[in-house]
């Protein structure tokens, strides 16, 4: 019958009780069956003790009255000692339970509730074989009929007919879950409810496996969330995990496992043991949890109570105290067996247990047991003796390992703690009985006592009745169960501390759990430590970084990253870079935008920039006010003032645009910046290139051997023509840039971290322009360095030659540092007020000093020849260069003032010099004339004529004749000086001397010659010349006013030679000075062919200011002689000191 019992036989019920009788009862005769049950009996009855208590209605109850077999008694499943707690106090508390229920007359009136109670041993094959003798007793009467004998239940015939069985309604119990779900496995076969109080494991939540469960606390998943709040309440990440050998600890540790991957909490080492291993086992889990030190230093223990004291004991012997923070299930909760005499090694262990209070009124009751009056636990003599370690004589339970005798009257006080679950024990019995009233209520009413519907009790429908059920706890806690015939969860969380107070170790109540919120006291917590435990696999990452797991670890071992410096954190496995123009915020959690920037006024960039162009601005309007005031003075007429006007526009510009720069970008700000930058330069060096070119181009056709026809477009007005189409250039390409590019602001990003406010300028919108002025400014380089010798008065182009040589250094500076670097803006600005600082400085400045400082040389005279202008006068042939070619011929004279002629190859030459300074006058000089007569030479050769100024009136004459010609004729004042001496020499030797019959008047002035200044064109100073000059054999010197013909030994041939009048008309342009220089530099050409006397001569001649003097055309004839030249006799017929009547004019020779 064991053997079937064990079978699993779904078709038998209640209703198929009387069918399992009728199959099997007959094979068996009364008489085999009372022999059976006969020896089981006696056999049962050494093995396994039952308590019960007679009622109308018979509860179940397995209790874990002794400890399970240990690992060398599984086979025999020999239970181990008695226990208190888990045994002996919850066997009293279903007496004392049922003995309240039984007295209360609101529960269950009239109907008495009996029990059975067996030992479970804690221990899964025990719980079954106890389980089976539930079934048995429901299925066989103990009644031998046949023989009518009779047995108790200790196996010892009795003479009294022993009551007859009742089936059991219902089963309380057992404490584990492990064997619950066996004990339930059997158990529902037969419609048997089971209420457990202490078994958690999830499984029994499947409804579809454990139909006939029900339990009066919460579900392990509960419990579970409970101990990963408190991981995660102090931060601990990286935990090992034990569990225990069986379902309780390996379904709580498996819900623990998925929660904590849900939460990201990583498992460094998780295994499994039994509860009773041996000491190898428990040796061996523990070098595996040191291995995962010093990071993992908590140990999660989803453990049954006996399991935590074998890891203790470990640590003992292994001399490891204080190395992990332990963490126990409800398993381990409040139970002072657990740690007795490990406590160092479990001090500061973190345990839960399910909260209930302690029930006072069990304490009165268990406390006046007495081993004497106590009949109905057949455990308690047992306990009694292990209790007090002494030994009842003569018991049948008497425990000879004690030498002291019980004397039955000590006391249960001593050292009493109440089991943990006590209260969840009550409300199982509690609940089974709330069903059972239920049931009654319904399918008995108005009945006193049981009726036929509940005899037997259907199991399937009292389950329904107990699913319904809900009453108060006996701690005043509700007590219901869901779906899933679990109850609502309520947890305590403990914490092991040695208490001083006390003297001892204790558990204090540090916080609770409830329905998934954490409440715990940190400062409870940490009563007995001065840090709380790290348990980390990785530190976490600081702000701004990232976990990077490597490959191969759990997820929380990993290496922090920092994020980049535009990127926040997205989670926190994930850098997300900002967009342009955003920037993380402080927290790196999220992109914000950044400020727009541009360049302030209030910068000191600016500052200086603003301030600078201010300067410049007032000097260039002063710079103009002067050129205007003083437009029709030679400085300003000689340095093309028309261009100068349009060089100073662009310089003003210029100084405009640091303020179009600086300026918060708009639509206008960025139109005037493409306009102006370029514009400005343009005009600048537009003008310069103009100017520089027309004096290169001068110089380029005076360096022929033969001069050809004057240069075009010399004149002033076609200078600013050319002028404005440079100009005009430079704006086609500004303005088709614009229209291929409309200027608009847009945002700028030079770096990830900044974001400016800028026109929308490409690099081909700077390249042209500034490509163009380029090429201006390379120009007007080359157009200066040609020019860079031309005489001294006309340095201007050496000025323009440094312009552009600082000029080139700023542009050479600006592009690098334009492109290379962001300060664009502020380059921009400071190179164009530079460029047109330099401009203004090097082109104006000299102009200004004249002009301001000494207005004395601002003169006409400032900007004529030097004191001595040689000519060469050839044979009387047409000259090479026409009308101006004899400006060729001009010499400076040597600093002394003798006139003295040179050759050439013509074997003539003419100088002239003028000893003393010249008169001085604005608006008016003299007009001086004068004709010269010269032999006629033999064909091939030359004369040299030296037209010198008459010395001051204070010298001495050189002649007697000159010393009697001291009056001024035609009313001219006596103190007139001699304008010119006048002489000729042949390069061979001396001539004959001329006889002249008559003399010229000290002064004389042609008629012919008057108000000869207005007939000169303006621009052809050389082409103007008079036809004819009165030969000199037409007058004598006389004595008086008179003036006397002059006549001539000799008969020769006379060229008239007029002089040109007014070089520099009032109102005429400088051209004439551009005209001198090409007659300038025709001449030195000619210097090359002339024989070494006159190199030698010109080595010691320093030319000063050149200006053109008046031109005049050789009319000399051959045969001719001047009186007082070199090759004239020594006593000439008439005075070497002339006076002329000067005729006003603008320039002088």
């Amino acid at each position: 019958m064991l053997n079937m019992a064990r079978l699993k036989m779904p078709w038998v019920s209640c209703g198929h009780f009387p069918l399992f009788l009728c199959l099997f009862l007959p094979t068996l005769s009364s008489h085999a069956l009372g022999n059976i049950y006969k020896r089981s009996a006696v056999q049962r009855a050494a093995a396994r003790s039952v308590a019960r208590m007679d009622g109308d209605v018979i509860i179940g109850a397995l209790f874990s009255v002794h400890h399970q077999p240990s690992a060398e008694r599984v086979a025999d499943r020999k239970c181990g000692d008695v226990r208190e707690q888990y045994g002996i106090q919850r066997v009293e508390a279903m007496f004392y339970t049922l003995d309240r229920i039984n007295a209360d007359q609101n529960l269950l009136p009239n109907i008495t509730l009996g029990c059975e109670i067996r030992d479970s041993c804690w221990h899964s094959s025990v719980a079954l074989e106890q389980s089976i003798e539930f079934i048995r007793d429901s299925l066989i009467s103990i009644r031998d009929d046949k023989d009518g004998s009779k047995w108790c239940i200790d196996g010892t015939p009795s003479n009294q007919p022993p009551p007859s069985k009742k089936p059991i309604a219902g089963v309380i119990g057992p404490g584990s879950s492990s064997v619950a779900i066996q004990v339930q496995n059997l158990l529902q076969l037969f419609n048997i409810p089971q209420i457990a109080y202490s078994a958690t494991s999830i499984d029994l939540s499947d409804k579809t496996l454990f139909k006939y469960f029900l339990r009066v606390v919460p579900s392990d998943t509960l419990q579970a969330r409970a101990m990963l709040d408190i991981v995660k309440h102090y931060n601990w990440t990286y935990v090992s995990a034990v569990h225990t050998e069986g379902n309780y600890g390996e379904s709580g540790m498996e819900a623990f496992k998925e929660l904590a991957a849900e939460e990201g909490l990583c498992i460094a080492h998780s295994d499994k043991i039994y509860s009773n291993a041996g000491e190898k086992h428990f040796d061996r889990l523990l070098k595996k949890l040191r291995e995962r030190l010093p990071k993992a230093r908590v140990v999660v223990c989803f453990c049954e109570g006996m399991t935590v004291r074998g890891l203790l004991m470990a640590m003992r012997r292994r001399e490891v105290s204080g190395e992990f923070q332990l963490i126990g299930s409800d398993g381990w909760a409040d139970r002072d067996e657990v740690v007795e005499g490990y406590e160092q090694e479990a001090d500061a262990g973190i345990t839960m247990k399910l909260q209930t209070e302690e029930v006072q009124s069990f304490n009165d009751y268990f406390l006046k047991l007495r081993l004497d009056t106590n009949t109905r636990n057949p455990w308690f003599a047992e306990f009694w003796q292990y209790r007090f370690q002494c030994r009842i004589p003569g018991h049948p339970q008497e425990n000879h390992n004690y030498q002291k005798i019980c004397t039955g009257n000590e006391s249960l006080k001593d050292n009493y703690v109440q089991d943990s679950k006590m209260g969840f024990v009550i409300n199982a019995i509690y609940a089974m009985a709330h069903g059972l009233h239920d049931m009654h209520k319904e399918l008995c009413q108005d009945h006193v006592g049981l009726c036929e519907a509940m005899d037997p009790i259907d199991g399937s429908k009292l389950l329904d009745y107990l699913l319904k059920t809900s009453f108060s706890g006996v701690s005043g806690e509700e007590i219901y169960f869901d779906v899933n015939g679990d109850s609502p969860g309520r947890y305590d969380i403990m914490n092991l501390q040695y208490v001083e107070e006390l003297g001892r170790y204790d558990y204090i109540k540090v916080g609770s759990w409830h329905e998934g919120l954490l409440s715990i006291s940190d400062y409870k917590l940490m009563a007995n430590r001065t840090e709380m435990v790290r348990s980390v696999c990785s530190e976490p990452c600081s702000k701004g970084q990232i976990k990077v797991i490597r490959k191969g670890e759990v997820s929380c071992c990993w290496i922090c990253t920092t994020c980049k410096d535009n990127e926040y954190v997205q989670d926190e496995f994930t850098c997300r870079a900002c967009d342009l123009g955003w920037w993380p915020d402080d927290e790196l959690a999220e992109c914000k935008p950044l400020p727009l920037k541009y360049l302030e006024w209030s910068s000191v960039e600016s500052i200086i920039a603003v301030v600078f162009s201010c300067l410049g601005i007032l000097v260039t309007l002063f710079v103009t006010f002067i050129f205007i005031q003083y437009r029709d003075t030679p400085v300003v007429k000689s340095s093309s003032r028309e261009l100068c006007y349009i060089i100073l526009a662009g310089i003003f510009l210029g100084y405009i645009c640091p303020f179009t720069l600086i300026a918060r970008p708009t639509v206008i700000s960025c139109y005037l910046q493409r306009l102006l930058v370029g514009l400005s330069s343009s005009m600048c060096y537009s003008a310069l290139v103009t100017k520089t070119n027309r004096i290169a181009r001068i110089l380029a056709g005076s360096k022929k051997k033969i001069c050809t026809r004057k240069p075009r477009f010399m004149s002033a007005w076609a200078q600013v023509v050319m002028a404005f189409i440079l100009i005009s250039l430079q704006l086609a390409v500004e303005v088709t840039l614009i229209v291929l590019e409309p200027p608009e602001p847009v945002k700028s990003y030079p770096s990830i971290r900044e974001v400016y406010l800028i026109c929308n300028t490409s690099n081909l919108g700077v390249v042209a322009p500034l490509g163009y002025n380029g090429l201006l400014i390379m120009s007007c380089t080359y157009y200066a360095f040609k020019t860079r010798n031309v005489p001294a008065n006309f340095n201007e182009a050496k000025y323009i030659a440094f312009t552009m040589y600082t000029t080139c250094i700023i542009w050479l500076a600006f592009v690098p540092i334009y492109f290379g670097s962001n300060y664009k803006i502020i380059t921009t600005s400071f190179s164009v007020s530079l460029s047109v600082t330099v401009a203004l400085s090097c082109m104006f400045t000299p102009k200004m000093y004249i002009i301001i400082a000494k207005p004395e040389r601002n003169v006409r005279s400032a900007f004529t020849t030097s004191d001595v202008v040689r000519m060469h006068v050839g044979d009387g042939k047409v000259a090479p260069c026409q009308s101006n070619s004899i400006l060729n011929m001009f010499r400076r004279k040597k600093k002394n003032n003798n006139a003295t002629g040179s050759t050439n190859p013509n074997g003539k030459s003419v100088s002239w010099s003028e000893s003393g300074a010249r008169p001085q006058g604005r608006g008016s000089s003299v007009f001086h004339r004068l004709s010269v007569h010269v032999r006629r030479q033999a064909v091939g050769q030359s004369q040299t004529a030296v037209i010198r100024p008459l010395t001051n009136a204070s010298q001495p004459p050189e002649s007697e004749y000159d010393a009697g010609l001291n009056t001024a004729p035609n009313g001219s004042h006596p103190d007139n000086k001699d304008l010119y001496n006048l002489s000729e020499g042949h390069d061979g030797g001396p001539q004959p001397p001329t006889t002249h019959e008559g003399g010229v008047p000290p002064s004389y002035s042609p008629p012919n010659l008057i108000d000869h200044s207005t007939d000169c064109p303006q621009g052809r100073p050389v082409d103007t010349l008079s036809s004819t000059v009165p030969d000199f054999d037409q007058f004598v010197i006389g004595t008086g006013n008179k003036l006397s013909p002059v006549t001539y030994k000799s008969s020769t041939n006379q060229l008239p030679l007029p002089l040109q009048g007014e070089a520099f008309p009032e109102e005429g342009s400088e051209l004439e000075a551009f005209d001198l220089i090409q007659g300038f530099l025709c001449e030195s050409a000619t210097q090359e062919e002339e024989e070494e006397g006159v190199e030698e001569d010109l080595a010691h001649s320093k030319l000063t200011l050149l200006t053109p003097p008046s031109p005049f055309r050789d009319s000399l004839q051959a045969g001719g002689s001047i009186p007082g030249s070199p090759g004239s006799d020594k006593n000439p017929p008439f005075s070497q000191s002339m006076n002329y009547a000067p005729k006003q004019s603008s320039f002088t020779l």
